[in-house]
């Protein structure tokens, strides 16, 4: 049998080591922390019953999965969540923003820019399925819906300053704005309309839904389909050098690049090894997490019934706060993500305590305390919001890196979406999750597609492994 060490055990390591495991390769996965989960890990940060999401809280991306739609994992205990509305945007002086799974709700409520709206995302959301297939693959490949690309492309490469300009309306490009800066990047430069436009389609496909009781059900859904397949899982392993890793056929990383650098040393090729010392990481998270008594006094209470709030004020505001922190400053009004996972699942509250779960964009290397930045966005448009925090925990991005290795610097995309990296990461190879030592592979969020509890690049990692055990004559089911 063909054996198979898998380290890590983000959503990423874990889809690898079922992937194989599905055929017939005994694996075993190896995770330095005492929980598996990585980013997707979920507890009690505040008072005690209340459940928050570590990192990854929203999975448009996770439930259109091409990968994880193939897995049932219902089968072992994962139950998306809606919430009534996906993201509100809300706006000084005016109504708020609303996106909802319904593409018509949405380009109802967008008045003006309805019809914009709909004709923007109405073939991205129609073919989703069809553009994941693609866009969720390596780069340089025979694309399967060369047609679908074909429409998505020209959107995709424009900066997202550019394709605001097709809104008319506050609100239509404040919504768009808020989405768009999920690329953690300045939104002036090509291409960042692209997470945008993915996000905006998955989430009219599939929703922005939350799993039941914390992203946590994800990997432990995972997680048990593994050791149904006879997959096994070690906590407290840390695997510091080559020297760590026991003998196997395969072996996939879900690391940063960095770290691959330091664990596989001088067995690197010097081109890959240059590569990875190039790698550049997103700017920081500044992360909040509040238990409040009672909901967030929203001044648009429609914002309340929305699971995920982005506080950023109008287009040009978000576009100047994203330019801000790439060039190393923390803005006075920052770009936030606040999520209210708890309307979509109750079981994360305790009566009338709630969960409520903010970070901050602030720059590479930010060693201040964004916390009086985030509460000062939140009752900007919640006034009295700071009158319910009955306790809250903060991370800096320090923390953060602490708390997940991979979130280096307080990364939690797993690297900049900046220039070729957008599209060649971590480096520039027909086969990018191939460390140019055979049968070693990377499979974290550096590789393509990027960020999200899909497990996407765990599964195509998976995939180049199984080509290397089918060449060099191994047997597999």
């Amino acid at each position: 049998m063909s054996t198979a060490v898998v380290v890590g055990s983000g959503p990423n390591g874990l889809a690898a080591a079922v992937h194989l495991a599905q055929h017939g390769v005994d694996v075993q996965v190896l995770e330095a922390a005492d929980e598996i989960g990585g980013g997707t890990r979920s507890g009690e940060l505040t008072v005690p019953g209340l459940i928050h999401d570590h990192c990854s809280a929203f999975h448009p991306m996770g439930a259109g999965s091409p990968h994880l739609q193939t897995l049932a994992l219902e089968r072992y205990g994962l139950r998306w969540r809606w919430p009534e509305i996906d993201c509100a945007h809300p706006l000084d002086g005016t109504d708020a923003a609303l996106l909802h799974r319904s593409l018509e709700d949405t380009v109802a409520g967008l008045c003006d820019d309805g019809p914009r709206w709909h004709r923007m995302f109405s073939d991205l959301a129609s073919g989703f399925d069809d553009l994941a297939a693609d866009l969720m693959r390596p780069v340089l490949h025979v694309p399967r819906h060369p047609l679908r690309l074909a429409a998505f492309g020209p959107r995709a490469l424009a900066p997202a300053t550019v394709a605001a300009r097709w809104f008319r309306t506050r609100q239509g490009r404040a919504l768009f704005g808020g989405v768009a800066a999920h690329a953690y990047h300045r939104l002036d430069r090509p291409a960042t309309s692209a997470v945008g436009l993915m996000i905006t389609a998955a989430g009219h496909r599939y929703g922005w839904p939350v799993a039941e009781g914390g992203s946590a059900a994800i990997t432990r859904a995972l997680a048990a389909m593994l050791a149904e397949h006879g997959g096994k899982i070690h906590t407290g392993v840390h695997v510091r050098s080559s020297a760590d890793i026991p003998t196997a056929d395969v072996i996939l990383l879900d690391i940063a690049p960095g770290a691959a650098l330091t664990i596989l040393g001088s067995a690197l090729p010097k081109r890959v090894a240059k590569a990875y010392g190039r790698f550049r990481h997103a700017p920081g998270a500044f992360k909040v997490d509040f238990a409040i008594d009672g909901p967030i006094p929203w001044s648009d209470p429609a914002c309340a019934g929305a699971g995920t709030v982005h506080l950023g004020g109008d287009f040009d505001e978000i576009a100047r706060a994203e330019r801000e922190v790439t060039m190393g400053r923390l803005p006075d009004r920052p770009f936030v993500l606040l999520g209210q996972q708890y309307v979509a699942d109750s079981t994360r509250s305790r009566g009338p305590l709630h969960p409520v779960y903010a970070y901050a964009h602030v720059p590479a290397g930010f060693t201040g305390d964004a916390t009086g930045a985030i509460v000062g966005q939140i009752e900007r448009f919640a006034p009295g919001f700071r009158d319910r925090i009955v306790a809250q925990a903060t991370s800096s991005p320090a923390d953060l890196a602490v708390d997940n290795p991979n979130q280096v610097g307080g990364d939690i995309i797993g690297g900049a979406n900046a220039d070729l990296q957008v599209v060649f990461r971590p480096r520039i190879a027909r086969d990018p999750y191939s460390t140019g030592i055979d049968g070693v592979y990377l499979c974290s969020a550096s590789t393509p597609p990027g960020a999200g509890a899909h497990g996407m690049c765990g599964y195509n990692a998976a995939e180049s492994a199984l080509r290397h055990l089918r060449q060099t004559g191994r047997t597999l089911r």
